[in-house]
């Protein structure tokens, strides 16, 4: 069964560095929604300490990237990358069950 999410080279190596540079042991990144902005939805991402009973668990060569249980329905298939760009860097997630976006680009709805 295909993972949930897949990861590209860019954002593995991102979180890598993230993982590195934190100064205490951290088993994964975990990625998940919540209610904001304008459209609705916004991706979260955080340190996870431990796995979750009920998190989707997608490795990447050797990182892994936890979903939310609650993020999981809205989530799968998607993309997530990592953008350089002159103004601004950062994750981005390219959803297939996303319908709508707001102006700003911060929050999304399916």
């Amino acid at each position: 069964m295909p993972a949930a999410v897949s990861i590209t080279p860019r954002a593995a190596e991102q979180v890598r560095a993230l993982i590195a540079k934190r100064d205490k042991p951290t088993k994964a990144i975990r990625v998940g929604i919540r209610t904001r902005g304008c459209s609705g939805l916004s991706y979260t991402i955080e340190y996870a300490d431990e796995v979750g009973k009920f998190d989707e668990v997608v490795t990447h060569e050797d990182i892994t990237v936890l979903i939310d249980p609650k993020a999981v329905m809205f989530l799968i298939g998607t993309e997530m990358d990592f953008v350089e760009e002159k103004f601004k860097s950062g994750f981005v997630f390219n959803n297939p069950n996303e319908k709508g976006r707001c102006g700003c680009g911060e929050s999304f709805n399916v």
